[in-house]
C-alpha cells in the first residue's frame, strides 16, 4: 500500500513541472513543428512502473493463496476444502502486459 501511495505522491510532484510540449501547423496550413514535451514520457513511465508493481503484487498474492491452499488441504477433508474454499482464492483472469499469461 504505501509503495502505491509513493507512486501517487511521485507523479502529483512530477507532473506539473513536465514540459506539457505544443504544436503548430499541419497538413493543410504548413510545415509541422511539434514538441511532444516530456508530460507523456512522464506519464508512460509512471504507468509502466505501476504496472510492474502491481504484477509483482498478484504474483506474491497468488503465492502466498498457493500456500494457504496447501495448509488447508493438509488440515480439512479434501471436499470440504474443493467445494467450499478453493473456487473464492482465484483472482480474475486479467492479465497486464508483460505479465506471464499463467501468473507466475
Amino acid at each position: 500500500k504505501n509503495d502505491m501511495n509513493e507512486e501517487i505522491v511521485s507523479i502529483n510532484q512530477i507532473l506539473p513541472d513536465a514540459d506539457g510540449g505544443y504544436g503548430e501547423g499541419g497538413m493543410i496550413t504548413g510545415p509541422r513543428s511539434w514538441n511532444y514535451g516530456d508530460k507523456a514520457l512522464v506519464i508512460r513511465t509512471w504507468i509502466r512502473s505501476v504496472l510492474r508493481k502491481m504484477i509483482h503484487y498478484k504474483a506474491e498474492h497468488c503465492r502466498v493463496l498457493k500456500e494457504a491452499a496447501t495448509t488447508l488441504q493438509l488440515a480439512l477433508p479434501q471436499d470440504i476444502v474443493k467445494n467450499n474454499v478453493l473456487r473464492f482464492l482465484e483472482l480474475p483472469s486479467h492479465t497486464f502486459d508483460g505479465e506471464d499469461k499463467k501468473g507466475d
